[in-house]
């Protein structure tokens, strides 16, 4: 694809890609011309993502392992570059998420909360800024959370994770701003995501009570990140751009 927000050219690494808002953001950066490496723990299901973006006649790979893991992040990055080259978009999709009350929380699930929605972002952009940094272009893209926005009961462990990528992402907006590489969050809110099926809220009741009285899709994220993984948001960096249906106005 060319033209407006055309990534052709670019390749893409998207973590968490097997379903979801990771396996929509794949889809879409593909459609816009990006090689994408479609990184997962589930191996099966981001090679799911990668037949889909094939059959649409897009080119993508299915790279498995832990994100939150330092060794795994250094080979999914190696074999990322020597089939596809240089990395020049970055989405830090993967998480986790998990309701308990604060006094039930252990201090293994804060723990594993923060290594795969904190300390994952931290390797894997560490792992690829290199080839921005060489390039002189370079987009990070980080899935935040409406959560960390607004306060979540039951959710603390997830909630300050994803404020931890917010902070993240503000500072490393500022470092490399004058280096050709934007870093930016989006923090969707209530979308309607195997993760949040999974999870003890019912969607249905739930999106009557959001104000376009719908939930979001999983594609209303994956445009808006397409978007500042584009040329035309050279200017655009250590911006919140929310996706909420207007559940949080900022």
């Amino acid at each position: 694809m060319s033209g407006y927000l055309s990534l052709e050219g670019k390749v893409a690494v998207v973590t968490g890609g097997a379903r979801g808002i990771g396996q929509a953001v794949a889809t879409v950066l593909a459609a816009r011309g990006a090689a994408v490496s479609v990184w997962d723990l589930n191996l099966e299901g981001a090679e799911k993502t990668v037949a889909e973006i094939q059959a649409a006649g897009g080119r993508a790979i299915a790279v498995g392992g832990d994100a939150a893991e330092a060794t795994a992040v250094a080979a999914a990055a190696a074999r990322t570059r020597e089939e596809l080259g240089p990395v020049a978009v970055l989405v830090n999709n993967a998480g986790i998420t998990a309701y308990e009350p604060f006094l039930n929380i252990s201090e293994a699930s804060w723990d594993r909360m923060m290594g795969v929605n904190l300390k994952g972002p931290f390797l894997v952009t560490q792992a690829l800024l290199p080839d921005m940094l060489a390039a002189g272009w370079g987009r990070i893209v980080n899935i935040s959370s409406s959560s960390a926005q607004t306060g979540a009961p039951a959710m603390a462990h997830y909630a300050s994770s994803k404020g931890g990528v917010i902070s993240l992402t503000r500072a490393l907006a500022v470092e490399y701003a004058d280096k050709g590489i934007t870093v930016n969050h989006v923090p969707p809110g209530f979308i309607d995501t195997p993760l949040v099926r999974e999870g003890p809220v019912d969607v249905e009741k739930a999106a009557v009570m959001m104000p376009m009285k719908r939930a979001g899709q999983p594609a209303d994220v994956a445009h808006a990140v397409a978007y500042l993984a584009s040329e035309e948001a050279a200017y655009v960096t250590g911006q919140t751009f929310s996706v909420n249906g207007g559940r949080y106005l900022a």
